[in-house]
């Protein structure tokens, strides 16, 4: 544990990175989500 090399930072910064990306896409797809039965007739 405590691994610094340069592999392991940036491992773990790709996998901060993809965390984020997902949670902000979840956001858009619930307000998509809601917007979209607005258009049905």
């Amino acid at each position: 544990m405590g691994d610094r090399s340069p592999k392991s930072v940036q491992k773990q910064a790709t996998q901060k990175q993809t965390k984020v990306q997902s949670s902000a896409q979840k956001k858009k797809d619930a307000a998509t989500a809601k917007q979209t039965p607005v258009k049905k007739k």
